[in-house]
């Protein structure tokens, strides 16, 4: 499907590089990012549409890069690069990330691409996964709904996950709130929350430089809504602890927001662990275990 609306060569929908359902597969793209993560609290709210338009995905006015006779003429700087969240897959469950690529205006389609590409070596050391292949076609995007053709190949377990990923992270941007598949009734992220884990880290992100204090965000839905984390040096000691309360309580999400600290003289690698203790035995369950740098603290 051509990722623009209207009339479309037949030479740029053979240059969209975008998924499609598929079998399971990572890349390299890099080092993680290290920019601020975007709000990655699941809820079904979702902004206000915008006037009807059937226009690839593109970002405020601000981000847009200026052409090249208006960046040497004026002597100002292009736009900062924009940050893009990217739910991959992981022992069957979503998981987000994160990528900071150059400015585009077309960032559903960077958004797709990226999908596609794969989780990045820290990211695939987690388990991490991609069940989008080059198929999914993008046909529009209007009234706030990103039309999608999905090829029919794949499990139907395997098919829910990529539409999940792509409904996921397609609709952080506030041009899309719904994605219709193949004709079907559109469909929003509330569609697919049986399919997030209990607790979910939206920062730090595999393979991240992190500095004390460390801020760890993301939803959960856990026991008296309490999260738990700690942190461990190269060596696998603990050398940081916190806990906060997410928003929501047992049987509902809710984000969460815990700061920790810690004191190390060299840099080196670290794991940041979140986890929920165990109403029974106080053991540490669904813990999510998040691979970092971590800088000198104390």
């Amino acid at each position: 499907m051509s990722r623009r609306v209207g009339p479309v060569v037949p030479v740029l929908v053979a240059a969209l590089l975008l998924g499609g359902c598929g079998t399971p597969r990572s890349g390299d793209l890099g080092p993680a990012p290290t920019a601020p993560p975007p709000s990655g609290a699941p809820t079904t709210d979702r902004p206000v549409p915008t006037p009807s338009r059937t226009a690839e995905l593109t970002p405020s006015p601000t981000n847009r890069p200026p052409g090249p006779s208006a960046a040497a003429s004026t002597g100002t700087r292009r736009p900062d690069p924009v940050s893009i969240e990217l739910w991959y897959v992981r022992a069957g469950q979503l998981v987000p990330t994160r990528r900071t690529r150059p400015a585009t205006v077309a960032t559903s389609r960077l958004a797709l691409t990226e999908l596609a590409a794969g989780p990045s070596p820290a990211e695939a050391a987690t388990g991490m996964t991609t069940v989008l292949s080059d198929d999914v076609e993008v046909t529009r995007i209007a009234d706030g709904v990103a039309t999608l053709r999905v090829p029919s190949t794949g499990d139907p377990a395997t098919r829910r996950l990529c539409e999940a990923q792509v409904v996921w992270t397609l609709t952080q941007f506030p041009t899309v709130r719904q994605v219709r598949f193949d004709g079907a009734a559109p469909v929003d992220r509330a569609d697919y929350t049986d399919l997030l884990p209990p607790i979910v880290v939206t920062g730090p992100i595999p393979g991240e430089r992190v500095a004390a204090p460390l801020v760890v965000t993301g939803t959960a839905t856990v026991f008296e809504a309490t999260v738990s984390v700690r942190v461990l040096d190269a060596a696998g000691r603990e050398v940081a602890t916190g806990f906060g309360t997410a928003s929501c309580g047992s049987g509902c999400r809710g984000g969460y927001r815990v700061v920790v600290g810690w004191r190390t003289v060299r840099e080196q690698k670290g794991t940041v662990e979140v986890y929920e203790v165990s109403a029974e035995n106080g053991a540490r369950i669904n813990t999510m275990a998040v691979p970092v740098v971590l800088a000198p603290g104390g």
